[in-house]
């Protein structure tokens, strides 16, 4: 009797050894297994490549300065991708140019990062477009025409009046955004966004040490309706030597920059009506050009005076729907806010999608220049877009 228990006590402890055996052998492999799940695709997404090329030609019809020519207005290359599922991220480089001149030459226009967490308070840093105007943060082929207005050209830091380096509308800085009041269906009814900055444009340091503040709002009341304002208080700043009377005085100058523009705008599927207004106060370095040596030049432009503003209009109008579509614009832009010095150009043409990705759009262009003798001339433009 005494051996049957034995016998079955061994028996018991060696099913516990065995159960304890395939339970900490099931650990081990959980744990692995575990170890082998966490790849980078769990907190990296995999990045996403696109961009697009735009070509153009362009005859002026201009007394005593006639000229056509072709020319490759743009190609961007961009990444994008999650981290943490809740930061994107964004490069997005450009590769036409030379290096010859700075603005012209293959550079970087956007690297940022986002979090997106909550819709209502988002946070962006890095070098990316700058919070002023609907028109200045839009795809150059979704605009329309074959360029930005100009009053984004020249007061959204495209190539500025204050003489900045070209920043197709971008600085460096900080940046809060959201929307916020959601109606029944869910839509959000008004967005917010403003941000710190430079002031100095693309890739550069801050060299006046005063900060760019740049901010906008808006209500949507129907579906693709848009209305709101923006504020730009800031100043851009140079190193180098200028003339004060006869006397030679070096250190760093800046001009300011007080701006403020109303927007409105419709769009859906094939409809786009836009107008915005944008006034100036604040002077402009005496040079433009965008070689690095010029940054040096700190005379102001005092032909520019502190004054400037302008204001667009501008619609485009399905023909077939998905396919064909025309347009229209009127630009007034005015460097020195005064009539004597205003530049309007009167657009009108058609753009022809191929598909979404290829599209070819063709404007003809009556040009009123006061600042010139002879005020009237003509323009004619053919521009082709690929994305990819």
């Amino acid at each position: 009797m005494n051996r049957k228990y034995i016998i079955a006590a061994v028996a018991a402890a060696m099913s516990i050894q065995t159960n304890a055996t395939e339970t900490t052998e099931k650990t081990e492999t959980a744990v692995t297994e575990t170890k082998k799940e966490l790849k980078l695709g769990d907190v990296m997404s995999k990045p996403k490549l696109s961009g697009y090329f735009i070509g153009n030609y362009n005859s002026t019809f201009q007394e005593g300065n006639n000229s056509n020519t072709f020319s490759i207005r743009l190609i961007r290359l961009t990444m994008t991708g999650r981290i943490l599922n809740d930061f994107e991220y964004k490069l997005q480089g450009q590769l036409n140019g030379n290096s010859s001149t700075y603005g012209e030459s293959p550079r970087m226009v956007d690297m940022s990062l986002e979090w997106l967490r909550h819709k209502e308070f988002k946070v962006k840093i890095g070098q990316f477009k700058r919070p002023f105007t609907f028109e200045n943060p839009m795809n150059p082929i979704d605009i329309g025409f074959n360029s930005q207005a100009q009053a984004i050209l020249k007061l959204a830091g495209f190539n500025d009046r204050t003489g900045e380096q070209s920043s197709s509308g971008r600085d460096i800085g900080v940046q809060v955004s959201g929307d916020i009041l959601p109606n029944s269906a869910g839509r959000s009814l008004m967005h917010y966004e403003v941000g710190v900055f430079n002031g100095q444009g693309i890739n550069r340091k801050d060299v006046g040490n005063q900060k760019d503040v740049i901010g906008g709002v808006w209500v949507s009341p129907i579906k693709g309706m848009r209305i709101g304002g923006f504020g730009w208080v800031g100043s851009y700043a140079r190193t180098g030597t200028w003339q004060d009377g006869e006397v030679e005085v070096s250190g760093t100058r800046n001009v300011s920059r007080y701006r403020y523009a109303i927007s409105a705008e419709y769009k859906d599927a094939d409809w786009q009506i836009r107008s915005e207004y944008i006034h100036n106060t604040g002077g402009a370095f005496k040079t433009t050009a965008n070689t690095s040596s010029d940054l040096k030049d700190c005379n102001l432009n005092e032909k520019l005076g502190d004054r400037a503003d302008g204001v667009y209009v501008a619609c485009v109008a399905p023909i077939i729907r998905g396919k064909l579509r025309a347009k229209a614009r009127y630009d007034l832009y005015r460097p020195a806010g005064s009539w004597n010095t205003a530049k309007t150009i009167y657009k009108a043409g058609i753009n022809y999608f191929f598909c979404k990705y290829l599209e070819i759009q063709t404007e003809y262009s009556l040009v009123n220049d006061r600042s010139l003798p002879n005020h009237n001339y003509s323009m004619a433009d053919l521009q082709f877009s690929v994305r990819f």
